[in-house]
């Protein structure tokens, strides 16, 4: 600073000055004009605002008509007929309304901890919530983090309920600001106080399994009441509503195991357990007591294995094709006031009740599966769950070799378990909650399908009085290994399909291993030498089948049949112990896989060979419409695709035919129908199968015991069959008998059966030639090169013998003609050539032929009928045979 007389002067003189005084009076408007500017824009946009704000507000619902208690329409379904089924009501279906103060207080905290920690001191919305999901949402660019408190929720699943609909970002954001207004009135109601905000949702929540509210879910996963859990038992629930299906404990008990972690983690953080109380927790085996089949569900109807089913493809569609989240869609089916309109059709639906139900279709010796558990607590208050493996267990040390929990009779079953029950209690143990079910064995399920629509007709889920609804349905979810049904769809149809094999093609039935060494078994004694597919497939050959998918390839087997529809393939695996499993190998071909096979998914693998190889995705219903009648699903035709060439399945279909005309399957012939299918069983004899069609209806029936245990009876091992025609000829009374369609694109030709080669004069000489059916394109080129005969003859008289003959051997006759014991249809002796005498002058003819040949082709000419080697043409013997081609008479 300049303190000088002269800088004291010009300071002043600067002052004084008019060019300075404008410049900053000027500055200073302009600044002041431009603040005002601002500050009114600003204005403008906050009234602009609050005005839009106001607006969004106002079209919100007056709070004081709201109702967040559980209500809904009840939806309606119907059969093919238009005939009311049943009704499924949100009351009634899996939800059972329990009081807050029947909720214990460790249950209430659990909810409270992991979905909304400052429920007990907000007024509706979470401040600091928000922001913190909004700074996390801005520094991670992760927008999953929640901020909606429980009394949000319950508005926006009461409420506004077509949330799921919101297709912008706009709607979304209204729908938010009044979601957080109606949670603040809300919470200004005198009757809506925090117990009973809590109370409404802790019964309105989906909790998994399709049930709804905590009473529910209680009896569902551990068979008590919600006022019995405990402190471990409620964090395994609380973490289920996050993400029902990601943190179902039956599905994904590791999933939820992490979820309950964080639960009783944030219980403890927040002052509502101790640490010893979290540590008991944490060490307590929750998972052991989940029960996953046969759960106590009270409810007022109990719904059809059919409709069971079409609930869980109902649910999956409406996420997968409606976007809605699994609590939206289960509130949507139960409550949404929906008519459904089901593929069942009752005359079918009916004809299969009477047939599994009555006593007649089973073997007399009636068995009875026991299955029982229950849960002690010892002196210091410990908690042990018993199981029905650990009773099996007990039994064999007390010196039943070989208990597998099967009774001849309901009684003895009960006296057994009540004789458990006693040792357990003698060991210290008081006994808090015991659950037992007694089924009938063997078991049974049931598919019929339309294959032209892929509309379920029909479907048994299983043998004895069905209990509760959504209880174990043995066509839908069971998996049971296919045995011999898959040869058709894993290994023939491929090879077909793919041009490298025919139902004509040969294959040595000898001894043969797998790829591992380990020998394939037959289902009976020996080999039979060389076997064309046709036969293979008429008799169930194993090693026939085995062979043949070991030529085309594992990998295009499971390619296929994952075409078909078949969803429990394990392409590859690794197990617990650190092995790897896999479904692409050799045993492939015998239905030797993981998992086994859903019974409605084998049913429409057959379908797709019926419907000409296009596979259609099985459909348990066809339109869903909304309250208003406008249609919010239509799957009148579902998902399809081409899996086979048509000539692809004819030619199965033709030897299928086969397999009922004179192979495994004879048992479910019935007079005034075409039918084809093919038999399964499984080399222990725990699995039976049969798998066929008509030309209207596709049908696939399972056998066996629940707990895989051998059956030795006949009878038992018959009851797929038996239970398949019994079904199947009802349902085709009165139908008109159709052939299977031919496609274009079939030939046929004569061929030789010990080469799968062009049949030659020698082969129908001696009996190896017959005509088959081929795909254009695949008929084989080369003619048979020869091949060695097998003959019989009379162990006594040393001639040719035929079947009639009591003591015929594989031999060379050494006395002319027929033996004796050799007779015609009419009793008579048999005079006519015998195969030698056929051959010999077969081989005389072909002798002339092929002079005759060599002096035609020297004289520039040809023998008409005859090649240039003097055989005969296939077109020349087609359909003939050797007493034609030379003159021999009978």
């Amino acid at each position: 600073m300049n303190y000088s007389n002269r800088g004291i002067q010009k300071r002043k003189s600067e002052l004084n000055s008019k060019m300075p005084k404008f410049a900053n009076m000027f500055g200073s408007m302009f600044y002041q004009a431009t603040l005002i500017l601002i500050i009114a824009l600003g204005l403008a946009g906050c009234f602009g605002a609050v005005g839009v704000f106001r607006g969004v507000l106002a079209a919100a619902p007056d709070v004081s008509t709201i109702d967040v208690r559980p209500t809904g329409f009840s939806s309606t379904v119907y059969d093919s007929e238009g005939n009311q089924v049943t009704k499924l009501v949100a009351t009634n279906a899996n939800r059972i309304y329990q009081n807050i103060d029947k909720i214990p207080i460790d249950t209430q905290h659990a909810f409270v901890a992991i979905e909304d920690s400052r429920f007990y001191e907000h007024n509706g919305i979470d401040i600091k919530g928000i922001i913190r999901a909004a700074y996390i949402m801005v520094s991670t660019r992760n927008a999953s983090e929640g901020a909606s408190t429980i009394t949000q929720q319950l508005i926006k699943n009461s409420v506004f309920t077509e949330w799921t609909a919101e297709s912008s970002f706009t709607e979304k954001l209204k729908r938010k600001i009044q979601e957080q207004y109606l949670a603040v009135q809300l919470e200004k109601r005198p009757d809506m106080t925090k117990d009973a905000i809590l109370e409404l949702y802790l019964n309105t929540i989906n909790m998994g399994q399709n049930t709804l509210g905590v009473q529910a879910a209680s009896l569902r996963y551990f068979n008590k009441p919600v006022s019995a859990l405990n402190l471990s038992e409620s964090a395994c629930i609380a973490a289920i509503t996050n993400n029902p299906t990601k943190y179902n404990p039956i599905l994904h008990p590791e999933d939820n195991a992490k979820r309950r972690k964080k639960v009783l983690g944030d219980m403890l953080d927040q002052g509502f357990i101790t640490e010893k109380a979290y540590e008991d927790a944490m060490a307590d085996d929750v998972y052991s007591r989940i029960q996953t089949v046969n759960a106590r569900q009270e409810q007022s109807t109990i719904n059809s294995y059919f409709t069971d089913a079409m609930v869980g493809q109902i649910m999956e569609d409406m996420q997968e094709k409606l976007g809605y989240n699994e609590n939206q869609a289960y509130n949507m089916l139960y409550s949404g006031g929906l008519s459904i309109f089901t593929t069942q059709d009752p005359e079918i639906q009916k004809i299969c009740d009477t047939v599994c139900s009555d006593p007649e279709t089973y073997p007399e010796k009636v068995e009875y599966l026991l299955d029982y558990q229950m849960t002690g607590v010892d002196g210091d208050g410990n908690v042990q769950n018993f199981s029905s493996q650990m009773m099996q267990l007990y039994f064999r040390d007390q010196g039943r070799k070989g208990y597998s929990r099967i009774y001849p009779d309901e009684e003895s079953a009960r006296e057994d378990a009540a004789l458990y029950k006693e040792y357990v209690e003698s060991q210290g143990y008081t006994i808090e909650d015991d659950t037992i079910s007694i089924t009938p064995q063997p078991q049974i399920s049931v598919t019929v399908a339309d294959q032209y629509t892929g509309y379920v007709k029909a479907i048994v889920g299983g043998r004895g009085t069905k209990s509760a609804s959504l209880t174990l349905n043995r066509a839908t979810d069971t998996m049971r290994q296919p045995g011999s049904t898959f040869k058709v769809v894993s290994t023939y149809a491929p090879g077909f399909d793919t041009g490298q094999k025919t139902l004509g093609t040969v294959t040595i039935d000898e001894p043969f291993n797998y790829a591992n060494g380990r020998p394939v078994s037959n289902w009976y004694s020996g080999y039979k030498g060389p076997c064309t597919l046709r036969y293979g497939i008429e008799q169930s050959l194993n090693i026939i089948a085995v062979r043949t998918l070991t030529d085309i390839t594992p990998r295009l087997g499971f390619e296929y049949l994952k075409n078909m529809g078949i969803s429990t393939l394990v392409e590859q695996e690794t197990l617990k112990d650190g092995s790897i499993v896999s479904d692409i190998g050799q045993p492939l071909a015998l239905g030797g896989i993981t998992r086994g096979v859903k019974n409605y998914e084998l049913n429409e693998a057959y379908a797709t060979i019926a419907n000409g190889g296009t596979y259609i995705k099985p459909a348990f219903y066809t339109r869903i419409l909304d309250h208003d009648g406008n249609v919010l699903i239509d799957n009148t035709k579902p998902d399809s695709r081409r899996v086979l060439k048509p000539t692809t399945c004819w030619l199965l279909t033709s030897a299928m035919q086969d397999v009922i005309t004179k192979g495994t399957g004879g048992a479910v012939r019935f007079d005034g129908m075409s039918l084809a299918g093919k038999t399964g069983t499984t080399s222990d004899n725990k699995d039976v199968w049969f798998a066929g069609f008509s030309p209207y209806y596709t049908c696939t029936t399972w056998a066996g015991y629940d707990n895989n245990v051998e059956m030795k009876d006949a009878k038992q091992r018959a009851l797929a069959k038996t239970v398949w025609k019994g079904v199947m000829s009802q349902i085709h009374e009165g139908l008109e008998n159709k052939e299977f369609v031919q496609p274009e694109g079939i030939t046929t030709a004569s061929v030789c059966n010990q080469t799968g080669l062009l049949a030659t004069d020698y082969c129908r000489a001696v009996g190896t030639a017959h005509t088959e059916y081929y795909a254009e394109g695949t008929v084989p080129e080369e003619s048979c090169p020869g091949h060695a005969a097998t003959t019989f003859i009379c162990a006594l008289t040393g001639q040719s013998a035929s079947e009639t003959c009591p003591v015929r051997v594989e031999g060379i006759p050494l006395v002319p003609g027929w033996c004796p014991h050799s007779l015609n249809a009419d009793g008579t002796p048999r005079t006519d050539p015998t195969p030698a005498e056929l051959a010999a002058a077969v081989m005389a003819q072909a002798a002339l032929n092929q002079a005759a040949a060599q002096q035609a082709a020297a004289a520039g000419l040809t023998v008409p009928g005859l090649d240039a080697s003097g055989l005969m043409t296939p077109a020349a013997g087609a359909g003939a045979d050797a007493q034609s081609l030379f003159g021999i008479g009978q």
